[in-house]
């Protein structure tokens, strides 16, 4: 194999863990598998939500989340997953309510996930990505070798994420079409409107007049990097303001130096993130209809979530 031999303008940056112990404790954390149930999970759902004829519903959404959840942990298939929960019932939990595989199947399509996620007293930094998750095509490597065959669909998902605690806020699922601009007024308005938000920060293509606006109305101040050849905005423009400002601020000194001054380089944690989601969930989505993807894709992020709470690393930079 060629050795890559082109030199690298600046030289790579090392860093350094400074709470390695407990980040260490926190990874090994992780692969514990021992299981917490509140009580009321095993109490039956009160017949009083049924608003539609057929069957009442038996089993809590968050029986059906929690499953869910241990499903994405595990990597398990429905029917194991079944079997997963009655061995629980049976070593430690009499009256755990164990649904049919089938039963699970059909109420991830319409589940409503609750997110958990720490909320910190201080306003929010959000950094806003997108990345893509495969349903059906080959691998990397057949279409690069030998071109692709067969059709090549996946979904999109969209994540805003707090820097500062790197706990996913908001978690959205389109298709492969919609562009990353139009998600941000679905992602803005998962998160309640009495937790403030100080900085939304994202890459050039949510530099858009409807981004700028839907991020004025939640009075915070926007991260974007104006576009190549960017024209200023008119003043009465929701965000003309500040966007303005850089653009003024990037012909002066250049555009490297104002990422550098206005801390735009923190939005590299959702992009670390996306990483995280694909190698400890999967890098392709095993549901197949649209209503179980986008459960999938919120479990998902509730378990990086929970994972980000035991262990984060806090690095500093060396060189």
């Amino acid at each position: 194999m060629r050795r890559d031999t082109s030199q690298r303008t600046e030289p790579k940056a090392t860093y350094r863990v400074k709470n390695w112990a407990q980040y260490n404790a926190g990874l090994i954390a992780r692969g514990d598998i021992t299981v917490w149930i509140d009580k009321s999970l095993l109490t039956p759902a009160p017949a009083a939500n049924v608003s539609r004829r057929g069957r009442p519903i038996i089993y809590p959404d968050a029986v059906i989340q929690g499953l869910l959840s241990l499903k994405q942990v595990f990597d398990l298939p429905l029917r194991a997953l079944q079997g997963f929960a009655q061995s629980l019932r049976q070593l430690a939990f009499p009256d755990l309510p164990v649904p049919n595989y089938t039963t699970l199947s059909r109420r991830a399509q319409s589940l409503q996930v609750v997110l958990p996620a720490l909320r910190p007293s201080e306003p929010l930094h959000l950094a806003v990505d997108s990345t893509g998750l495969k349903l059906y095509g080959e691998g990397e490597w057949k279409v690069r070798t030998h071109g692709w065959s067969k059709r090549r669909t996946w979904r999109k998902v969209h994540l805003a994420m707090d820097t500062k605690t790197g706990q996913i806020c908001a978690a959205l699922m389109t298709h492969q079409e919609m562009g990353d601009s139009e998600a941000m007024a679905d992602l803005l308005e998962q998160i309640p409107c009495e937790t403030p938000i100080d900085i939304v920060g994202g890459d050039g293509s949510y530099d858009t007049k409807a981004c700028h606006a839907q991020i004025a109305t939640r009075n915070a101040t926007p991260s974007i990097p104006p576009r190549e050849g960017a024209m200023p905005w008119p003043q009465a423009t929701p965000g003309a303001t500040w966007r303005n400002a850089a653009i003024d601020k990037i012909a002066e000194s250049g555009r490297r130096e104002w990422k550098k001054a206005s801390g735009y380089h923190k939005r590299s944690l959702v992009e670390n993130l996306m990483y995280r989601l694909k190698t400890l969930t999967s890098h392709f989505l095993w549901a197949r209809t649209i209503g179980s993807q986008a459960t999938e894709v919120a479990i998902r992020a509730g378990v990086l979530n929970r994972m980000a709470s035991l262990a984060r690393p806090q690095s500093a930079r060396l060189t």
